[in-house]
């Protein structure tokens, strides 16, 4: 038997992290660049404060009836399916992280990753459109939507 073994199981504990200045040094360094980084960028707070803005204007346009008088003034056979608070928050939703991640896309200022940002917006899309045109209409679109968006990041990708 080792000379481990035969110490009782208190002795085993692990060992505290070691320090080391320069990896901590590393770490601050890492965290600066993310504060400055976010701080430039203020692309996805602003998007994601237009959407509970958006989200909110839909609730107050439901709450005062404005929405009962928007289906009312429709065309003649011109009828959505479901026309919910929820549809049209995540169409609104989906619309403004769409624009967020074009914005993304083709100004350098704010270039960064986009392949998520429309990964997330066509599924907001699909779920809007779902409960006005009907989920079977909706979903092929998607599934294009999906894919295209993916196509372009990986073209987007190779020419930078």
């Amino acid at each position: 038997m080792t000379e481990q073994e035969n110490k009782p199981q208190e002795d085993l504990k692990p060992r505290p992290p070691y320090y080391d200045e320069k990896a901590e040094e590393k770490y601050e360094k890492e965290d600066e660049k993310n504060r400055e980084k976010r701080d430039r960028d203020p692309l996805s707070t602003l998007a994601w404060a237009l959407i509970l803005i958006w989200a909110g204007l839909v609730f107050l346009a439901s709450n005062l009836g404005w929405l009962d008088q928007i289906e009312s003034t429709l065309p003649e056979g011109f009828e959505f399916i479901g026309w919910t608070n929820w549809s049209l928050i995540f169409l609104g939703a989906g619309v403004i992280v769409f624009i967020e991640a074009l914005i993304r896309t083709f100004v350098p200022a704010y270039r960064s990753s986009t392949g998520g940002s429309f990964f997330l917006a066509a599924i907001f899309l699909g779920i809007g459109l779902s409960g006005i045109f009907g989920w079977e209409l909706v979903w092929p679109f998607v599934l294009i939507a999906l894919g295209l968006s993916t196509l372009a990041s990986a073209l987007f990708r190779k020419r930078q």
